[in-house]
């Protein structure tokens, strides 16, 4: 087997892209919701991680832009694996723990993003439009938190 030169074996490496979002949820077990201006689902905050930035850059600035929260995520909650869907090439999406909030702390959040509609804390079945993966990703992030350790998943289903 003959090996590439190292710079053409560095060009010849896959990119993925990668994804950032936070869990904050209250002690009902609601997670808190945004919604989108430019699609019909809605989603956690976060979004894609620019080039290079750092996941959790990428969470704090995400979280910052959308929903003006001040605040750096380090506890990691979930990996997911999530292939090319024929629209979407295959990436990484990482979900960080941003804790507990409050209705009167989402009540006061000033939604100054034009991307962001509207924000809410929603039960994972009673979500008004929720792509099946991200709540299924969601519900994994649900037990992570509990079980204070990161769990990995492959397109919405733990990894056991």
């Amino acid at each position: 087997m003959e090996l590439l030169p190292f710079d053409e074996y560095v060009r010849s490496l896959d990119r993925k892209r990668m994804s950032a979002g936070v869990l904050f949820r209250d002690a009902e077990g609601r997670v808190l919701l945004v919604e989108p201006s430019y699609k019909a689902q809605w989603e956690i905050p976060g979004g894609s991680v620019d080039a290079g930035e750092s996941p959790w850059a990428a969470a704090s600035r995400e979280v910052r832009e959308e929903l003006g929260i001040e605040r750096v995520f380090t506890r990691l909650l979930v990996i997911d694996y999530v292939p090319d869907d024929g629209r979407m090439p295959e990436g990484i999406a990482f979900v960080f723990d941003g804790g507990l909030i409050t209705n009167a702390e989402v009540a006061a959040l000033e939604l100054t993003d034009p991307e962001i509609v509207s924000a809410g804390l929603f039960f994972l079945d009673a979500v008004p439009s929720l792509k099946a993966t991200l709540a299924a990703r969601l519900a994994i992030a649900l037990r992570a938190a509990q079980a204070g350790e990161p769990l990995l998943s492959e397109n919405g289903t733990e990894l056991t």
